[in-house]
């Protein structure tokens, strides 16, 4: 049986939203950075998708590209707009928060998804939705102890320096490895803000200034896969262990090849009907967790058949 989606089950539930509520909903969404990667792109399809379905929702759709001033600005304009809840995907988890706390002063409920917003603000939000990312790191670090069977060393490929996804799954990577396989030292972590060529490059200079090197731990597998590319072209990828986290396709078919160890499988559909639902639930007045996780779990060789590959 295959792991797939929660598609047919999020329409169903959006589409019961009608009966939450006999006024039209306006629902804005700020997001991070659409156009950095795949995910997000998949993720802003799949929000239009599971929004059109529901007649008595308007969504307004906003991208940051990754900029800070002008997601405050966006936050702030749909603010002075006056909907009826905002969903953001925080460029900086720190810095967002005046601007949230804004909604939440205008009586606005704000949804965080993807990635969490600093500690500081959670006061000013209605829920989070997205995954665990510190787990997802865990998770990661658990693969790599075993499949070095629990000694070597390994060199770090992190996100973008601040975002709190990219800290959370280093956290929760180092956390973990530290407490259940101290055999295995982590050299050097370097930033690739999720950039798979920038990876690459970050991989080659890894490769050239250590002559042993038995694992590579990558914040995605979009930056996992460049990693992966550099030790190819250096013809040392036989002697690698690659584990990533977010399954994107290139991963899935890189552990297909049996060139890359294992990831962390998460659906952007599913993170962003998560997200439109939990601003539904909210508005409804419905008792709503302040932290909505959805399973994230690990994907090798050995499971690789349950999971279909992903679209992005």
């Amino acid at each position: 049986m295959f792991y797939k989606t929660a598609l047919a089950t999020s329409v169903m539930m959006l589409t019961a939203g009608l009966s939450q509520a006999e006024e039209t909903y306006r629902i804005g969404i700020t997001q991070n950075n659409v156009g950095v990667d795949s995910y997000q792109t998949t993720y802003e399809s799949a929000f239009k998708n599971a929004a059109d379905e529901i007649e008595n929702v308007d969504v307004i759709v906003l991208d940051a590209g990754g900029d800070v001033a002008r997601q405050i600005g966006q936050v702030r304009n749909l603010v002075q707009q006056k909907v009826d809840a905002i969903i953001i995907w925080p460029t900086n988890g720190q810095a967002v928060i005046p601007a949230i706390r804004q909604a939440h002063k205008a009586g606005i409920p704000v949804v965080v998804t993807n990635s969490k917003i600093a500690e500081a603000g959670l006061d000013f939000i209605a829920a989070f939705s997205g995954p665990d990312n510190v787990q997802q790191g865990a998770s990661s670090a658990e693969m790599m102890c075993d499949a070095l069977g629990g000694e070597g060393q390994i060199v770090q490929i992190a996100g973008q320096p601040g975002y709190t996804t990219a800290m959370e799954r280093a956290q929760g990577f180092e956390e973990q490895l530290a407490a259940t396989c101290p055999g295995v030292a982590i050299v050097e972590t370097q930033p690739a803000d999720w950039n798979r060529e920038k990876a690459q490059r970050v991989m080659e200079n890894f490769l050239t200034k250590y002559n042993d090197i038995d694992g590579v731990y990558s914040g995605d597998d979009n930056m996992g896969v460049g990693a992966l590319n550099a030790a190819k072209s250096a013809g040392r990828a036989s002697d690698i262990i690659f584990i990533g986290a977010t399954n994107f396709a290139v991963g899935y078919e890189a552990i297909q090849r049996g060139e890359y160890y294992g990831s962390i499988y998460q659906s952007p559909v599913d993170d962003a009907e998560a997200a439109l639902q939990t601003a539904l639930d909210v508005l409804a007045g419905e008792d709503v967790p302040k932290m909505n996780f959805f399973e994230t779990p690990k994907i090798t060789a050995e499971n690789l058949d349950k999971f279909e590959k992903p679209v992005f």
